[in-house]
């Protein structure tokens, strides 16, 4: 005879069982941490349908306690419920059925105290017995702040207990023939699952082992499909729309965790891919936005204008950026994060979105929606009639279909997050002013209407808005919609050597190169940007392949044309959507050319910021040079716009490309401003230049000014006349391919060492650099 009961009646026909031990034991319940659960759909007609259909009588009585092993057994009914021992599940921790430390020893079944003995109310190990016949209420953590812990608790209908009781309720409504079909399906799928672990037990041993072994996402969407592939359709359903938060936010996570688990650096290769949690160090994040630029400089105590440098009492961790509040203490709803290229912002809001899909932290946030500048745009360039005005809801359709109906977007206990960045790719201007006020999230309009009422906060009203773009980019938006305004700083010194060395599981590799890029001041310096500090690993690792790597110090000259070479060909490929490492055109190089000439004009006026009306005189767009190039930043002003680069010292690099640059394309010595006698004579495809005239020039002026003006000047001057510089680094980009090596350096090579020789009587406070720059064009080891 077959029995088909409910858990509640199943311990009930225990408890009226007549026939000895022996029929106690073979219908003892098996091991669940959830035995003490109860279904909404107890006790229903189908049950007592089905007992008299098999002849059983079934009567329906309130449900007894079900008490645990070692517990003491009420003298009124002198019975007890045996279930063998088991471990506890970690979905049994959430929902108060462990041993908890401190917890009070309550025998419910009692209607007074008076049965606990006084013993038990004073032993604060003892277990939590919870004997309730409903789900307990999740355990609430405490609301503690830590690097790797975040306060907030999941929402009630997408925490386990309405999970398990929603999977629960749907499957006690399946026949005893159609539950069997179901767990004979559901296990088939399954590899972590065999027959025997989802046939024995009752439904709720069951629903508790595949929460276990599979998760709270893996468990509901199986069981949905499930109910589908067995023709349940409607049961399928019901589960559905019962989970529906909870399957959106499986959904969000799997896409985020999907999309952020792996990273890709540089130039992506099929098959390179990097775990992100194997190379991320979290930068300096500072609620002070004085420009993100460092002042530090190897030979100048500071830049010739003073740059303001945020204190450690400002820094925030990445996790508390949507945490913080506004100045009337009220919470912020739209942060905004800035940095200029390099220092992070793509890696932060990965991590940020990586934290969130794995249960890290915010776990209070029931949705992340990445919802890019470069999106909207996308949308705003697509021809289609239904691209060109779209609500925010169908916005979020189109590129989150699971979204679809999620109309409690508006409910005011709907806690969601928005992630806009890369505000530099929308392209065109937007009206904060004039653009049409949207009160709700059905109205349709231009994709630049929706961002400015996002922004402004009157469509998804009860979103947290977290803007991420370059300054010269978020500078547009009107401060009286920015809550809180962030700025990320990068990598201290010792996050530097912490991110150099955790990418390496060689330890003396990882040595080697923390000691190798020591070397050089100025390349310690500039590994403030997590993007230098990433090609230094990048480059090192490579170098240190080959046998004698290492005896001498590093150049300087190589790491910072991969600076010029990668942030122009991010703008061609994030701006203009070209390939990666694609050739650069006549416009490009000229671009890159007048934004040096731009720099060696403020470096002979000593000058270190420049404004609008300075761009506009060297004939190139101001937009190029201040935001798709990478090479310069805003700085806060409250008058008028001003600008620099990165770094003082990519100042002095520019504009020493220029220079160098006249010199090879023109034959012009801009240093003397007049031509150069052209040489008709060829050997072995180097053509002789007069080489030495530039580098004297060079010398004339840097001696001649106080130290520290054009010394990093001559430097890089020097190091760009290395062939495999200017012919390999700078081939294909700057240069055309198979043009004539620079000749001439055995001479310019005898004339530094000369200035060497003069600089040890009358120059002391130069040799050093002077000697760095005849190593700069000489040593050929890298």
């Amino acid at each position: 005879m077959t029995r088909n009961m409910d858990p509640d009646t199943e311990v009930e026909s225990i408890f009226r069982h007549e026939n000895g031990e022996e029929e106690k034991k073979k219908w003892t319940r098996p091991p669940s941490s959830y035995g003490s659960m109860k279904s909404d759909s107890d006790h229903t007609m189908e049950d007592v349908e089905e007992g008299k259909e098999e002849g059983v009588a079934v009567t329906v009585h309130p449900p007894l306690p079900v008490v645990q092993p070692d517990v003491l057994i009420n003298d009124g009914t002198r019975m007890q419920m045996i279930r063998p021992d088991s471990p506890e599940t970690y979905y049994t921790m959430n929902t108060q059925h462990t041993k908890q430390a401190g917890g009070l020893v309550i025998d419910t079944r009692s209607s007074d105290l008076g049965d606990v003995p006084e013993n038990d109310l004073e032993d604060a190990d003892e277990p939590l017995l919870a004997d309730s016949p409903e789900p307990p209420m999740p355990v609430e953590p405490e609301e503690t702040t830590s690097e790797n812990s975040q306060p907030g608790t999941l929402h009630p209908e997408q925490d386990l207990p309405h999970i398990f009781k929603s999977i629960q309720n749907v499957l006690t409504s399946l026949p005893f023939k159609d539950l069997l079909t179901f767990k004979t399906w559901f296990y088939q799928w399954e590899r972590d699952l065999t027959q025997k672990q989802a046939m024995e037990g009752d439904l709720l041993d069951f629903v508790d082992m595949i929460l276990e072994k599979l998760g709270q996402d893996r468990s509901l969407s199986h069981t949905i499909q499930t109910l589908n592939s067995i023709g349940k359709i409607e049961e399928a359903d019901t589960l559905r729309i019962m989970c529906k938060r909870a399957l959106v936010r499986f959904q969000l996570q799997q896409e985020l965790s999907r999309k952020y688990k792996y990273i890709h650096e540089g130039v992506v290769q099929a098959g390179k891919q990097t775990l992100f949690e194997c190379i991320y160090v979290e930068p300096q994040i500072s609620t002070c936005g004085y420009g993100g630029v460092d002042p530090s400089h190897e030979f100048r105590p500071h830049p010739p204008t003073n740059l303001k440098v945020p204190s450690p009492h400002t820094f925030v961790g990445l996790n508390d950026l949507l945490r913080l509040q506004k100045e009337d203490g009220q919470p912020a709803r739209t942060v905004v994060t800035t940095g200029f290229a390099g220092m992070g912002m793509s890696v932060s809001k990965a991590k940020f979105c990586l934290n969130w899909a794995e249960m890290r932290a915010n776990k209070d946030l029931q949705f992340v929606f990445k919802l890019s500048f470069r999106n909207f745009w996308t949308l705003r360039q697509n021809e289609s009639h239904i691209a060109k005005t779209m609500s925010i809801m169908d916005v979020l359709e189109y590129y989150y279909p699971e979204s679809k109906d999620m109309k409690y977007l508006e409910d005011e206990d709907c806690k969601f997050v928005v992630v806009m960045d890369s505000l530099d790719c929308y392209r065109e201007p937007l009206d904060w002013l004039n653009a049409p006020v949207i009160n709700d999230n059905v109205t349709k309009a231009t994709p630049g209407v929706l961002v400015v009422n996002i922004v402004r906060g009157t469509v998804l009203r009860g979103a947290c808005v977290w803007i991420l773009g370059r300054r010269t980019a978020i500078s547009q938006i009107p401060p009286q919609f920015i809550d809180v305004f962030t700025e990320i700083q990068g990598f201290s010194d010792t996050m530097k050597d912490e991110y150099l060395t955790k990418r390496y599981e060689d330890a003396a590799l990882a040595a080697k190169i923390v000691a190798h890029y020591k070397l050089l001041p100025s390349l310690v310096i500039l590994t403030r940007q997590p993007f230098v500090c990433w090609m230094v690993a990048t480059m090192f690792k490579r170098s240190f392949k080959y046998r004698g790597y290492g005896e001498n110090p590093p150049r300087l000259t190589p790491f910072y044309i991969n600076v010029l070479v990668v942030q122009m060909n991010r703008r061609l490929e994030f701006y203009y959507g070209k390939a990666e490492n694609e050739l650069w055109s006549p416009e490009d190089k000229h671009v890159a050319t007048k934004i040096g000439k731009m720099a060696f004009k403020m470096l002979e006026k000593d000058i270190s910021v420049f404004c609008e009306e300075d761009v506009k005189e060297y004939g190139v767009s101001f937009t190029e040079v201040t935001l798709l190039s990478g090479l310069c930043t805003e700085l806060p002003s409250s008058d008028v716009k001003r600008f620099c680069f990165i770094h003082f010292s990519v100042q002095e690099f520019m504009a020493a490309v220029y220079v160098f640059t006249m010199f090879r394309e023109e034959s012009k010595n801009v240093l003397e401003t007049m031509l150069l006698p052209r040489t008709k004579f060829f050997a072995s495809k180097d053509q002789t230049r007069s080489v030495a005239g530039v580098v004297q020039s060079a010398l004339t002026r840097t001696l001649n000014s106080p130290l520290g003006h054009y010394d990093m000047f001559l430097r890089f001057l020097c190091g760009l006349l290395a062939p495999d510089c200017h012919d390999n680094q700078l081939a294909g980009f700057l240069f055309r391919y198979h043009m004539p090596k620079v000749g001439g350096l055995d001479e310019t090579q005898r004339l530094l060492q000369q200035a060497i020789k003069t600089a040890e009587v009358k120059n002391r406070d130069r040799v050093g650099n002077l000697k760095e720059c005849l190593r700069e064009m000489s040593q050929t080891d890298e």
